[in-house]
């Protein structure tokens, strides 16, 4: 299927890396409104490009527009994608309003088309792993998420550069918030396990002002989120979001007979632990040890580009490289694809990425917003 890409930064390295995953998809093109950052990204990945947005629109070839502008871009150009007749893959979130996210999948409905939404996290194995061993702990009843990116303003974050070459977009990172940003990684394992959220309580704000040369000019988002949700299925659930407190990516489910714990939310073959009460004593196992038994005859394993798999003899853990995430971006659009040719719908779509989108808003505008917050979207 033939795919066209919109926006060639920081954030789209990680599609391309990944993208020699899914040889179903063909790349047409690419597209950036800055004609330097255009040039660099096609010279780098020997692409081609288009002039403009419209040119991608008008290629009758291309079936999936992916998306990867800023997120203040999200809303419009997904809906002129629409109403060209073009499937959309988007980038969290889907709108910067929930109003506009519930127009866009309203449109994506209406014309019959496939309106998807990063991000792919929770199509990982390690995803796959925690949601075949539920069972295992009994009733999930409590599940504490983090998304916590370290005090990545104190680092020389000016000096980031992407394997192309893009820049870093830390001020805009700065000025969207880190829950616009990172929440939808923790959102999407949530609403994928435990179903939709009927309200939550939250709390947000801008902890840290400062962040160094150069921000004292722009008007930044909250920076730490915190926020308990009230799953329709009985399930309760703490995120937190936040630019300060060591790195934590982590996800743990606690049942009434153990707890499972994801250790990565951004590795596509996360450690998951096990942990299981018997005879008054504690087991403790790490199911990744047992990720082939249990998935080898339903998943065909290959690594993520740039990367071998090695094992350590004592953990049988991937080592990791130094690129930041080990998510199969990509994924995604792939997903979305093989439900295009199946004539099926994508759990990742429509409703269900409205709701993530609502839930992302919520947690960063909590301050401007009655506690508790009644969700008006569900799937």
């Amino acid at each position: 299927m033939k795919i066209a890409i919109i926006g060639t930064g920081f954030v789209a390295d990680y599609y391309m890396t990944t993208l020699v995953n899914h040889p179903q998809l063909v790349l047409g093109g690419v597209y950036d409104e800055d004609p330097a950052r255009l040039k660099q990204f096609a010279h780098h990945y020997k692409v081609a490009t288009y002039p403009d947005f419209e040119a991608i629109l008008a290629d009758d070839e291309v079936r999936i527009v992916v998306n990867l502008t800023t997120p203040e871009n999200h809303y419009l150009l997904s809906k002129q994608a629409l109403e060209a007749g073009k499937h959309v893959y988007c980038e969290k979130p889907l709108a910067m309003r929930y109003e506009e996210a519930a127009e866009l999948v309203a449109l994506a409905e209406r014309l019959d088309l496939i309106l998807a939404s990063a991000p792919a996290n929770a199509m990982s194995d390690a995803y796959r792993l925690v949601a075949m061993s539920l069972g295992d702990i009994g009733q999930p009843r409590l599940v504490y998420a983090q998304m916590e990116d370290g005090p990545v303003f104190r680092a020389n974050w000016q000096g980031w550069r992407s394997v192309s070459g893009a820049r870093w977009p830390g001020l805009h990172e700065f000025e969207i918030g880190c829950t616009l940003e990172h929440a939808g990684y923790a959102l999407s394992w949530l609403v994928s396990l435990f179903g939709p959220v009927e309200s939550l309580a939250a709390f947000s704000t801008l902890t840290f002002p400062d962040k160094g040369p150069g921000t004292g000019t722009i008007k930044m988002g909250p920076d730490f989120s915190v926020g308990c949700l009230q799953f329709h299925s009985g399930v309760i659930a703490r995120v937190t979001c936040g630019l300060a407190v060591p790195r934590d990516r982590s996800l743990m489910i606690l049942g009434d007979r153990g707890t499972l714990t994801a250790e990565d939310l951004w590795n596509h073959r996360s450690a998951i632990y096990l942990e299981t009460a018997a005879e008054g004593r504690t087991l403790r196992t790490k199911v990744v040890d047992l990720m082939e038994v249990h998935l080898k005859r339903f998943l065909r394993w290959k690594p993520l580009p740039g990367r071998k798999l090695a094992y350590d003899n004592s953990a049988r853990r991937a080592k990791l490289p130094a690129y930041p995430s080990q998510i199969d971006f990509a994924g995604g659009i792939a997903a979305q694809a093989d439900a295009i040719e199946q004539g099926r719908s994508l759990f990742s779509s429509g409703k269900v990425a409205l709701h993530i989108t609502e839930l992302a808003l919520a947690l960063n505008n909590a301050g401007s917003l009655p506690q508790p917050y009644k969700m008006r979207s569900t799937f």
